[in-house]
């Protein structure tokens, strides 16, 4: 019978050029994705708009923030412009998946909606145009969406969704609601897709947050325990200037446990508060 010989341990030498090795690797790992989460984050804050509009009586404000962590970044945004009717534009939106692919889709689709909305005034046909063109470069991920219209003559609000999660409201008469109006497919899954239109009229001075699930979603709050802390948040500050209660909404995200980036936009229709 043939004795089979254990291998020669290790010697410290070898130990310490394995560990050296690994180390090297893992810390190329490390910038490699370090590198991408910064390409992200810088792609996004430079396709976010710079300014948006407003008009007397509407007030707007946005806000957008990576994870605490900084690695769930990019696909997230928001929007605003002057439509050539003389209505105002918006749009919140969210990319699956995080990072410089999706942040680059969230360009394309954010520049789409802007062409589109300026040839039609139906918010529902501008989704559709959106989603019809994705699907003809077959983009490689689909979206999630709200596009509101809103006039300032009439004070009338058009909206139109595409698997988005819902907007809030408040108004200064005590009202509040959640807005959990009809909607299409996201954007990019299916050809012909039909996005109803929801109208309402801004009569009463108020606010309307339309947002990104990162900021009512996440590993210590649901969703719909998310979405009722903002409405009584939203609720409670209404008569505050869209600066300031977008400035308390960011707040609400650290409730979430801010796994996901957060976006949103502040609508403050009917007059600056006094003071």
């Amino acid at each position: 019978m043939t004795r089979r010989r254990n291998p020669a341990p290790a010697s410290a030498a070898d130990l310490l050029g394995t560990l050296q090795q690994l180390t090297a690797r893992a810390r190329r790992e490390v910038e490699l994705h370090q590198a991408r989460v910064e390409l992200a984050e810088a792609l996004q804050r430079t396709m976010l708009p710079g300014a948006l509009p407003s008009v007397p009586g509407l007030q707007t404000a946005a806000r957008y923030q990576p994870t605490h962590l900084g690695l769930d970044i990019g696909g997230d945004w928001y929007d605003g412009f002057a439509l050539p009717d003389g209505a105002l534009g918006f749009a919140i939106g969210d990319v699956q998946g995080h990072d410089v692919e999706a942040a680059a889709v969230m360009g394309q689709i954010r520049l789409a909606m802007r062409a589109i909305a300026g040839s039609t005034s139906d918010p529902g046909e501008v989704m559709r145009r959106t989603n019809d063109l994705m699907m003809s470069v077959t983009a490689p991920l689909f979206a999630t969406c709200t596009f509101l219209r809103v006039d300032p003559a009439t004070h009338e609000l058009h909206s139109a969704r595409a698997g988005h999660v819902a907007s809030v409201w408040a108004t200064v008469d005590g009202r509040s609601g959640i807005v959990e109006s009809p909607g299409g497919l996201p954007l990019g899954i299916q050809s012909g897709e039909v996005y109803p239109v929801t109208r309402r009229s801004l009569d009463v001075p108020g606010a309307i947050v339309l947002l990104t699930d990162g900021l009512v979603e996440g590993p210590s709050l649901d969703l719909d325990e998310g979405l009722e802390g903002i409405r009584r948040l939203v609720s409670a500050h209404v008569t505050a200037s869209a600066e300031e209660l977008a400035q308390t909404v960011l707040g609400a995200a650290d409730m979430t446990g801010h796994e996901d980036d957060v976006a949103f936009l502040v609508l403050r229709h009917g007059g600056v508060p006094a003071g």
